[in-house]
């Protein structure tokens, strides 16, 4: 049987590669930071979701250290059997602190937390209403719920609005939105969608991996941004991306959705617990957060700069109001060539095309840290309008 399919993958593969749709992997070859070496050369990175550029902070470095020294190295375990150390406890204390919520249950990843949150809360009976742009993992999430499904337009509140009405007919209602949707860079209107929550009875969830420590005047999220706290009933998240680029996720929010989960919840009962090195390092993050804002402060003055000086170069760029920068190439294989040359030059960024965004959206998905400095940003600018020359895109 396996030659047959083998017959079939190997003209899938080849398929995706004339399509100029195959994704290659570099292999990084030093820590994760904005200057990183790959193939012995050196190049500064610009694809990573390193936001706050912690991934290698010498303080998280050290506290993951002495977790593993007061607490070991793995759990071996799932929580409810013998996998719950105190630590465990002090995390989910921190990230409940954090986004002002009542408790908090900690998954290995926040595709599980996705995975694992509706189809313990919702049946037949109810309705998800979820944004068109929504990640992968609330769409697998949804599919694994038997829920009626109703989607509505990125951002679009005339057709929430209109699925909250035909959605009466269920008996509970949450409406899925992520905060700040990854590929484009945008922020959901949270404070609009709450209005309408209230108005037509709905719950509401946020997936806050793109936007916690990003957006709000301190970096809490969206709920910070629109002063929307108390008004969002469930936020999700990941310990991969700002808050160090570890592994882990979490689910936040209710208390008796919180304590539904750790009895439902089939990623959480069904996989290991976080290790200690990650809680460790996660519990001296949300500690650094609570001293100072100045890494936050850093992202912003980077971004607002960036953004300024790409705008007046005269690329197309995504309207964003996050740390994602999307600069708009349409072409599949013209985004894959812009991107190697811009290797070439010494700034490591990623094409983007279908399926990963729409067919006729390709684009350069850039990601400002605040690990990188004003030079870096202007030698990123000045390859991007180097190659924009040489491939036509500028003029």
């Amino acid at each position: 049987m396996y030659g047959k399919m083998k017959d079939y993958l190997s003209k899938t593969i080849s398929e995706i590669k004339e399509a100029g749709l195959y994704k290659e992997e570099r292999l990084i070859e030093s820590q994760q930071q904005a200057h990183i070496s790959v193939k012995g050369k050196d190049v500064l990175n610009f694809c990573a979701n390193n936001y706050l550029g912690l991934s290698n902070h010498p303080r998280l470095i050290q506290a993951a250290k002495d977790m593993m020294d007061r607490r070991g190295y793995g759990m071996s375990s799932v929580r409810f059997i013998c996998g719950t150390q105190d630590i465990h406890k002090q995390l989910e204390a921190a990230i409940s602190d954090y986004f002002k919520t009542e408790d908090t249950i900690l998954y290995a990843a926040c595709f599980d937390a996705n995975g694992g949150v509706f189809e313990p809360l919702f049946t037949e009976e109810d309705a998800i209403i979820s944004d068109s742009l929504n990640h992968a993992s609330i769409i697998d999430g949804v599919r694994l719920c038997k829920a009626k499904r109703y989607r509505y337009a990125n951002a679009n509140m005339e057709e929430l609005e209109k699925c909250l009405k035909e959605a009466q007919a269920q008996r509970f209602r949450i409406i899925v939105t992520d905060g700040v949707f990854s590929m484009d860079g945008n922020v959901a209107p949270i404070d609009k969608i709450c209005d309408l929550a209230e108005k037509y009875d709905a719950l509401v969830m946020v997936d806050e991996s793109h936007s916690a420590g990003v957006v709000g005047k301190t970096g809490h999220g969206v709920s910070e941004l629109y002063g929307t706290y108390g008004r969002v009933d469930i936020y999700t998240g990941t310990l991969g991306k700002s808050f160090g680029g570890a592994m882990g996720g979490f689910t936040t929010g209710r208390k008796e959705i919180i304590e539904l989960l750790r009895q439902r919840s089939r990623p959480y009962l069904f996989s290991n617990s976080v290790a200690p090195a990650v809680i460790g390092a996660s519990l001296e993050v949300f500690k650094m957060l609570k001293e100072s804002n100045e890494i936050h402060d850093t992202l912003v003055e980077n971004v607002e700069y960036f953004r300024n000086k790409m705008l007046a170069a005269g690329f197309d760029i995504k309207p964003t109001q996050s740390a994602i920068c999307a600069v708009m190439l349409y072409d599949a294989k013209l985004s894959q060539v812009y991107a190697a040359k811009m290797f070439d030059e010494g700034i490591y960024v990623t094409g983007f095309y279908y399926p990963v965004v729409p067919k006729g959206e390709a684009r350069i998905r850039v990601q400002i840290s605040a690990g990188h400095k004003k030079e870096d940003l202007d030698k990123c600018v000045n390859a991007f309008i180097k190659v924009g020359k040489e491939l036509g895109v500028l003029k």
